[in-house]
């Protein structure tokens, strides 16, 4: 069975998040993503779970790493200058490999910059905002449906790989209202439990895919967590090389050797094309019109939609490479996707950027001209 909504991306994103499971969620609120806490402060209490309205962002977040740790699914959302004071806290779910969903509905910046306006101003904060090393998840989503979507999709992948993952959304997306469809059977993934007797069980010793067992307070189990280089029994081990070598490695590694696995692209028009367009979350509704514009006047030129922007799928962006002569990125802000891009394809294709700022999306129209210019 399956019904069908008529909603805003926000209230998607939160039933998205009922669906996948989540039983916890602290936030704080923040424009333009308020609506999420706000349906989630009704839905959670109806299905088994909790809310929390916290007095800052970097509360919100360690409240769900500590939920997390409780053995249930967690989630807070937030917007650009609530994303900046989580960066700490995110480093530490990264290190103690704790699972949790942060939506970002991003808008202007920087700073309080633009409240109500769209961007996607955060693409490389979402990479790099966090200090150390470190390979993210993050996922973007271009339509309402995928917001619901991808929200479920943002709890498997921190489930299945233990990490905090970021659903990277916009203000036009949160805010815009489209017809969706809602299944009842939707695939979740809860992450692995330990089963060895307690005096057995090492919490950091890594399974085949790089990924730890995870415990949760109360299962009996002794655990360390901490933000320190630690061994595989959650000891401090900041002194010695191999033991800091041994984990930051397997950290990144868990999401890089998985690669193939966790990207998630869609290629059209692209085999015979001259020029092809790249972009991502809402930016790509212009794109798919321009590419539907240009082959009506009968440039070939076909599209990118890359619904993972991290990790960055680097094979199909050099797969294009090799066709296309000329690779048009287009994002909400000066230049930032188009950095992987170039450095990914720069033996192959030239590299080009469209970037909008200001709140508005990119003109289909003016991504036309650009293609003339090159064709």
């Amino acid at each position: 069975m399956s019904e069908e909504f008529f909603i805003q991306g926000n209230e998607a994103c939160a039933r998205g998040a009922i669906k996948a499971g989540c039983r916890f969620f602290a936030g704080y609120p923040i424009t333009p993503s308020t609506e999420i806490a706000e349906d989630l402060s009704r839905l959670l209490p109806k299905n088994g779970g909790s809310f929390i309205q916290m007095e800052d962002e970097i509360s919100a977040i360690g409240a769900i790493i500590g939920a997390s740790w409780s053995g249930l699914k967690a989630m807070t959302s937030t917007s650009g200058p609530g994303f900046s004071l989580m960066q700490e806290n995110l480093g530490y779910a990264q290190i103690t490999e704790t699972p949790l969903v942060i939506v970002n509905v991003q808008r202007g910046g920087p700073s309080t910059g633009q409240p109500t306006m769209a961007a996607q101003g955060d693409l490389m904060q979402v990479r790099w905002g966090s200090h150390g090393d470190y390979e993210p998840i993050a996922l973007s989503p271009s339509s309402v449906q995928e917001f619901f979507d991808f929200t479920i999709e943002a709890f498997n992948l921190s489930e299945k790989y233990r990490v905090p993952v970021v659903l990277l959304a916009d203000e036009v997306i949160g805010h815009m209202r489209e017809k969706i469809v809602i299944d009842d059977n939707i695939e979740t993934i809860k992450r692995t439990a330990p089963t060895e007797k307690g005096e057995d069980f090492l919490p950091y010793k890594a399974l085949e895919n790089g990924v730890s067992k995870m415990p949760a307070f109360g299962d009996g189990y002794k655990l360390s967590i901490t933000g320190l280089t630690h061994d595989e029994r959650g000891y401090p081990a900041t002194s010695n090389p191999q033991d800091h070598q041994k984990l930051v490695k397997r950290l990144c590694n868990k999401i890089l050797e998985n690669r193939d696995e966790i990207a998630r692209v869609k290629l059209e028009q692209w085999e015979d094309a001259d020029v092809i367009l790249i972009s991502y979350g809402s930016s790509v509704r212009s794109v798919i019109e321009a590419t539907f514009k240009a082959r009506e006047e009968g440039i070939k030129v076909g599209y990118m939609k890359i619904d993972t922007p991290w990790p960055m799928p680097e094979k199909e962006v050099l797969e294009v490479s090799k066709i296309a002569n000329d690779l048009i990125v287009v994002e909400m802000n000066l230049g930032q996707m188009v950095h992987e891009v170039e450095r990914i394809a720069k033996n192959n294709a030239n590299t080009h950027l469209i970037g909008k700022i200001g709140g508005e999306l990119p003109n289909p129209d003016e991504i036309l001209s650009k293609i003339k210019e090159l064709v």
